[in-house]
């Protein structure tokens, strides 16, 4: 069985040029998404066209863009295609999985698309350590700044790690992991009996995070 595919980008966009492609390449089905980007590859109904999809069927296209716009994807796509026994079917680029000669154009836009994934790679980590050479943080946004963690380290010494944490509005485990990865306070939170009679917190609970902070 074919299953033919449609995308247009904006509800103003008509799909009738493709449909009619589509049914000209003796599609059984075809399946259509409205004003979804090519970019988004979670779409209603590219979804159910693979679901009808059973082994032996081609999914046909009007041209590679209707059916994404990353080239990467696109490949990562068809590959799934193929590992289930199914194909797929381009007509405005001539590519069809089926016969010699468009699985040796699709073949060479897999290359593309790896030649891709190793470019980005690589301009991603040149980019990262041009950032580590400017002394700039690299990776996930830090919960807290150096100066919030000077500001709670202050804190800590009046008001209990729960509260502390609650008025930056994270979790106190993130406090504590925080302000030690600050190097603010190697042995600040030790949690004692002394610092407990000096919050509202019960001494048990501190205990309690005091283990926490052990397992940091």
């Amino acid at each position: 069985m074919r299953i033919g595919y449609a995308r247009v980008s904006t509800d103003d966009q008509n799909l009738d040029l493709q449909i009619a492609a589509l049914e000209k390449a003796a599609c059984d089905r075809i399946y259509s998404d409205h004003g979804i980007s090519g970019a988004e590859f979670k779409r209603p109904g590219l979804e159910r066209a693979l679901r009808a999809m059973k082994n032996g069927d081609t999914l046909v296209v009007w041209r590679l863009d209707r059916l994404g716009r990353s080239l990467s994807k696109l490949v990562d796509l068809v590959n799934r295609l193929g590992k289930k026994g199914m194909h797929f079917t381009c007509l405005s680029e001539s590519i069809d999985t089926t016969s010699s000669t468009g699985s040796f154009t699709f073949h060479m836009l897999a290359a593309l698309a790896e030649f891709e994934r190793r470019l980005i790679g690589e301009r991603t980590r040149a980019g990262m350590a041009a950032a580590r050479a400017r002394g700039k943080h690299v990776g996930r946004r830090r919960a807290m700044t150096d100066d919030q963690c000077r500001e709670a380290q202050g804190m800590l010494r009046r008001e209990s790690p729960a509260l502390v944490a609650e008025r930056f509005h994270i979790h106190p485990r993130t406090l504590v992991r925080s302000i030690k990865r600050a190097k603010l306070m190697p042995e600040t939170i030790s949690l004692t009996a002394s610092v407990a009679e000096c919050v509202d917190t019960p001494f048990l609970l501190l205990k309690s995070i005091a283990s926490q902070v052990d397992q940091v």
